[in-house]
């Protein structure tokens, strides 16, 4: 089945319909009135998947696939005309040229932590782009997964742009297949996998990873907002977010205020009682809530700890100064558990941050500019934030993307377009002058060629 689809893709594609500026835009005018009707069920999916509050939806999920359509339809014309570049003098006379084509058939493998959100964005730009594309959305979040196939299927050709169901060997029969470019969110082992696929046939890709996000806490920091920003950032989607704060470094003096702090803050977001609150979600499936509650195993909780297997509640959990080796610290936390960790000196910041891979994000919380810039410049990192957490995600004028171990390409607003796009450079050189001097024979031309080039 996935082969055939794949050709009556690549059979579309040659008709070079999806190439037509006016069809794109209209599909995804189409895409859009599509989404706008279907909101409320969009919600109803995620509330049934994990328990997503309709405010996070509305704010994480439907309004950013919204704005990102809005801002393709705005700019696709301009984006998608052919670009006048500076000719170079070398080549002089010459008009240069850059053209932004669609790679062709496109995969795209969407994460379950925001299940909605980052299956639709990057189909959006590959659609923009004129690419086709098989959309393979998370088994693990099943009610969206299938409304993620009504829908598209609704407004698109499955020749054009399908959605592919399934679990990993669904996935496994897609990565065999031969694609023009693959775009993945997800895990750092998964990641490696995708990588390893599109390598066998060179195919590029975009990664979208993770990695254990610092968050550095100074003694000048405003305690009571840093606290504030932090919880929302972090138990958010109840932690399952590839930009959360991992663990905290906290200078030593405030580390008792911070957690006075935190706990008043979690209280005011979610109540005593979190399990009660409307407003957190839910692990998203037995194994991530064992893999979770593993590293609670003899960790000092300072606030939460509670589980419920049941429901997969983990409640919102600050973790005491837990050793680097613990389970706690090893590897990406993904959920709705913060280590907090307090330094003296400087030196064993960069100790800790630099013993883990690159971070997707990296966050600082001071009222020093001279101490966040220094921090900013010595540590590589996707993105992040001083003062705040999460929200660079939110510009679409900044790319989002990671580094190294965290990921490989951006994309957001135009970068997405230009993600799905190969830039392809033409010089219509003239033909009313023609300089002898590039041409053999060589003999005596060196030093002529040495000093034009250095004017060039």
């Amino acid at each position: 089945m996935i082969p055939e689809l794949l050709q009556s893709q690549k059979s579309y594609f040659k008709t070079e319909e999806t190439k037509n500026v006016a069809f794109r835009k209209k599909s995804l005018k189409q895409l859009k009135a599509e989404l706008v009707n279907q909101e409320s069920k969009i919600i109803e999916a995620l509330a049934k998947d994990f328990n997503k509050p309709a405010f996070e939806t509305v704010l994480t999920e439907t309004s950013v696939v919204l704005s990102e359509l809005d801002h393709m339809i705005k700019n696709l014309e301009k984006w998608s005309k052919p670009k006048w570049v500076l000719p170079s003098l070398i080549n002089f006379p010459s008009t240069d040229i850059l053209y932004s084509e669609p790679y062709g058939q496109t995969l795209i493998i969407a994460p379950w932590n925001y299940p909605y959100q980052l299956a639709m964005a990057p189909l959006i730009a590959a659609i923009a782009a004129g690419n086709t594309a098989i959309l393979k959305p998370s088994e693990l979040t099943p009610h969206t997964s299938a409304l993620l196939k009504q829908i598209i299927s609704h407004v698109f050709k499955p020749e054009h742009v399908t959605v592919v169901e399934g679990g990993v060997d669904v996935s496994t029969t897609l990565l065999k297949q031969r694609w023009d470019y693959i775009f993945f969110t997800g895990s750092v082992n998964v990641g490696k996998i995708v990588a390893k696929a599109a390598a066998k046939n060179l195919t590029p890709v975009t990664l979208e990873l993770g990695g254990k996000n610092p968050c550095i806490i100074d003694q000048t920091a405003n305690i009571n907002l840093t606290a504030k920003r932090i919880v929302w950032g972090k138990f958010l989607n109840a932690g399952q977010t590839c930009i959360a704060p991992d663990y905290i470094l906290i200078h030593d003096s405030i580390k008792a205020s911070f957690y006075k702090a935190i706990k008043i803050e979690i209280e005011n977001a979610y109540s005593k009682n979190p399990e009660n609150s409307k407003d957190f979600c839910r692990i998203v499936n037995t194994k991530n809530f064992k893999r979770l509650t593993k590293m609670l195993e003899n960790e000092n909780c300072i606030v939460g700890g509670d589980i419920n297997e049941k429901s997969l509640y983990i409640s919102p959990t600050v973790i005491d100064e837990p050793n680097l080796d613990s389970e706690v610290m090893k590897d990406e936390i993904f959920g709705p558990i913060l280590p907090v960790i307090s330094f003296k000196d400087k030196t064993k910041i960069e100790t800790i941050i630099t013993s883990y891979n690159k971070p997707l994000s990296l966050y600082i919380f001071t009222t020093q500019t001279n101490a966040a810039k220094k921090l900013i410049e010595k540590f590589s990192f996707g993105g992040g934030c001083i003062n705040d957490t999460v929200v660079h995600f939110a510009n679409h004028r900044l790319p989002f993307g990671g580094v190294g171990n965290s990921g490989i390409g951006a994309y957001h607003g135009k970068l997405s377009f230009d993600t799905f796009s190969h830039k392809k450079p033409v010089v219509n050189k003239g033909n009313w002058l023609d300089l002898p001097l590039r041409y053999a024979p060589y003999n005596g031309k060196l030093n002529k060629i040495k000093s034009l080039l250095k004017w060039l």
